[in-house]
């Protein structure tokens, strides 16, 4: 198996990595997230996960895409359904197109370790992209090493980040504490 790894950061790709190597799989790491914002978020990720692969000796393929108006472009439609419509769907779809090009018959990636992410749908979007392509989806529940996984980044002194990656998630990490400054001002003013 020749596996192209999806890879959002390096926080979510320490258990994937991990688990993979034990089972006798090498994967080769890939950067690509046209939808991470702002782009100093975007870089602390890529470069951390550049750093990190280096560690610990994994090939890796940084694809540079950024752009906050295309990312808007593609979501503003339907901010709710952004992660399924877009954000999944741009990542698999370029990993695959990817993968084919340069010899690769397994596609997968690390978002499948996240209890945030929608796991179902991604599942089956990474195997439909994969069946597109001629290659197959290597599905794994990564979700049992997330705490495990978090824990070695931290030891390791990784950037860790507070939000999935878009604008809009950063605003949903937020939410409770807009709603309580919302209503606290509205206590003020009564």
């Amino acid at each position: 198996m020749k596996l192209l790894l999806h890879t959002c950061c390096a926080p979510c790709s320490v258990y994937c990595i991990d688990s993979l190597r034990e089972e006798g799989i090498e994967p080769t790491v890939y950067w690509y997230n046209p939808n991470i914002h702002p782009y100093m978020e975007y870089k602390a990720r890529r470069d951390t996960l550049k750093e990190y692969t280096k560690s610990i000796e994994v090939n890796s393929i940084f694809e540079e895409e950024y752009g906050l108006d295309k990312f808007c472009k593609n979501v503003i439609n339907n901010l709710q359904t952004r992660c399924i419509d877009y954000c999944y769907k741009v990542r698999l779809e370029q990993t695959a197109k990817y993968a084919k090009e340069n010899g690769y018959d397994t596609i997968s990636t690390t978002l499948l370790i996240s209890p945030y992410q929608k796991h179902e749908e991604l599942k089956e979007l990474g195997e439909k992209i994969a069946k597109k392509y001629g290659l197959q989806f290597l599905y794994r529940d990564f979700r049992v090493g997330f705490r495990e996984g978090q824990a070695k980044a931290r030891e390791l002194g990784l950037y860790m980040q507070k939000y999935c990656g878009c604008v809009f998630s950063e605003e949903d990490r937020y939410a409770k504490q807009i709603e309580k400054d919302k209503n606290k001002e509205k206590t003020n003013f009564e």
